[in-house]
């Protein structure tokens, strides 16, 4: 217990699918859906270096806003700390890393880069 904090978020299906992507890529420790209302919660255990108590993820930075959307296809795929980071977009399959969505051949909104 002493190498992780939990946090609740109100959710959303985007947020969600997010969350999923964050504990494939090894950012977070482990989450969990509450459904308790119309949308719920998601609880999420953050990782720590056990060691050096540093956080999993350094930097999580939001690109797209709803006032300014920003798009992207896949041959002009952003790359983030040259390959170290992970950008995640929503794409027409769905919510998907940078690197799925260009071996898929398809584009779609950045919604953020995680590193």
């Amino acid at each position: 217990m002493a190498n992780h904090r939990v946090v609740e978020v109100p959710a959303s299906n985007l947020k969600k699918e997010i969350t999923k992507i964050l504990f494939e890529k090894g950012y977070i420790l482990n989450y969990k859906f509450i459904e308790d209302g119309p949308q719920g919660t998601i609880k999420v255990a953050l990782k720590y270096d056990p060691a050096t108590k540093a956080n999993a993820i350094k930097c999580l930075k939001r690109v797209s806003t709803p006032g300014l959307r920003k798009y992207t296809g896949y041959k002009d795929m952003p790359s983030v700390i040259n390959g170290l980071g992970i950008a995640i977009l929503s794409t027409s399959k769905g919510v998907m890393t940078d690197k799925e969505a260009s071996q898929l051949k398809i584009g779609g909104e950045v919604l953020c880069y995680v590193y």
